[in-house]
């Protein structure tokens, strides 16, 4: 072992982080929602916090900007990756390759920001118990997953630790042992398209869906920023791309409501059509400033889009093709496609054995994500055999997630009391 990892060790001694406890003077969570808040759309805030009501790991779904203030008491090694930011369990899932391969990855960066990569795993760790309570699974069931996804992670490091980076950067994930009746895979664009729009004497429109789908008429102002939004964001494209985009011509917008924590940021859909009427859809997402960076150095990108990209393509092993970045004057946004050929496991019908299975899969996929940025052979030698830093990750997301019910109980007295709003179930 190297004098730094033992140095490491020592000012760090892996068992620490099960030792999680809230700081005394530890900020009010309900005061940090509402200064996340100030910068969303006010009229959507009603949906978000009917979307976090919904159950204790539906708020930590929206929760990233809490759990980031008490990440940053957590003292770390200083080995530094890319975060993915939000890695609960909800934010992997697989998707198709150029080359028409399944794989499995992390697929959620609006956080993403360099920090410490025990940050990424405490985020994930801390999830399982809270979606296992939801799902009344045994709080053996819900062990075994943190054992599981931490155990994963620090397998995966030792595997990556010896390998080349050119050979950790082609690395992949196969998502086939995941595809069983609890996974859901998205549709291609063809087949996603009826579902959306529909023929109106004029060709396709979007088929309103309020209020979480609309449609945009030439007068709605949203029209004019997307319009310049698509324009710029043309320019952050490989000029190859740009060839492939410059195929199709728009047809219709949309706003869309998407996800729990994006709640509230500014999402818009735009359908493209080529000449034969292959449809092309994209999704203009605003991009806000990463929780993290209330507690780590900002962002090198003053286009939180450009940040959320260049993260994106950091840590995945493929990304999308028209994945890119641009703004309107006042907001960053990133722009993909929508949904198109993405698969994801269903967690409201998956069983106590394959949670325990995915749950490895995710640190499978963070520990590759976290060895093309960082230094997989000092995290490695750190986390050594991985039984310490494992049974620490089970005390601490057992601890942390006493916190979330907690802080959720907060969160429903808020709303009792209407110091959030909220909207009824079938408005939601």
């Amino acid at each position: 072992m190297s004098r730094l990892s033992k140095a490491l060790r020592t000012r760090v001694p892996r068992s620490s982080f099960g030792t999680w406890s809230p700081a005394p003077e530890r900020r009010d969570p309900i005061d940090i929602l509402r200064e996340q808040e100030r910068s969303r759309i006010p009229a959507l805030l009603p949906i978000l916090h009917g979307r976090m009501l919904e159950s204790p790991y539906s708020f930590y779904r929206g929760n990233a900007a809490i759990m980031a203030a008490d990440l940053a008491r957590v003292t770390t090694t200083g080995l530094r990756v890319q975060l993915c930011g939000d890695a609960h369990l909800s934010n992997f899932g697989g998707y198709m390759t150029a080359e028409g391969r399944l794989i499995f990855d992390v697929n959620d960066f609006d956080e993403t920001l360099p920090g410490p990569w025990e940050w990424d795993l405490m985020r994930l760790c801390g999830s399982i118990p809270v979606a296992c309570s939801s799902h009344r699974f045994a709080k053996s069931t819900a062990e075994a997953a943190i054992e599981a996804a931490s155990r994963a992670y620090c397998e995966g490091m030792r595997r990556y630790a010896r390998m080349a980076p050119l050979d950790i950067w082609y690395a992949r994930i196969d998502a086939k042992r995941l595809l069983r009746s609890e996974i859901t895979m998205a549709a291609s664009a063809e087949r996603l398209l009826p579902k959306l729009a529909s023929e109106d004497g004029h060709g396709l429109r979007f088929v309103d869906k309020p209020p979480l789908f609309r449609g945009l008429d030439d007068a709605d102002t949203n029209v004019v920023i997307a319009h310049g939004v698509l324009r710029t964001y043309r320019l952050s494209l490989p000029v190859h791309v740009r060839e492939l985009l410059d195929r199709y011509h728009l047809v219709d917008l949309a706003m869309k409501i998407v996800g729990v924590g994006s709640v509230g940021t500014l999402c818009l859909v735009a359908l493209f059509l080529a000449d034969e009427d292959q449809p092309l859809l994209l999704q203009l997402k605003e991009a806000q400033t990463s929780v993290y960076e209330a507690h780590l150095p900002k962002s090198a990108f003053e286009n939180h889009g450009e940040r959320i990209a260049v993260g994106q393509r950091l840590m995945q092993a493929a990304s999308d093709l028209f994945l890119g970045w641009t703004n309107d004057g006042g907001r960053d946004y990133y722009v993909r496609q929508l949904r198109d050929m993405k698969a994801s496991v269903d967690l409201d019908a998956i069983t106590p054995e394959h949670l325990i299975e995915y749950a490895a899969q995710c640190g499978s996929a963070l520990a590759r994500g976290h060895a093309r940025t960082g230094e997989p052979a000092a995290i490695a030698e750190y986390l050594g055999s991985g039984k310490k830093l494992v049974e620490a990750m089970v005390r601490f997301a057992f601890a942390y997630a006493e916190q979330v019910e907690h802080d959720y109980s907060a969160f429903l007295q808020a709303m009792k009391t209407g110091a959030l709003s909220s909207l009824s179930p079938r408005e939601q």
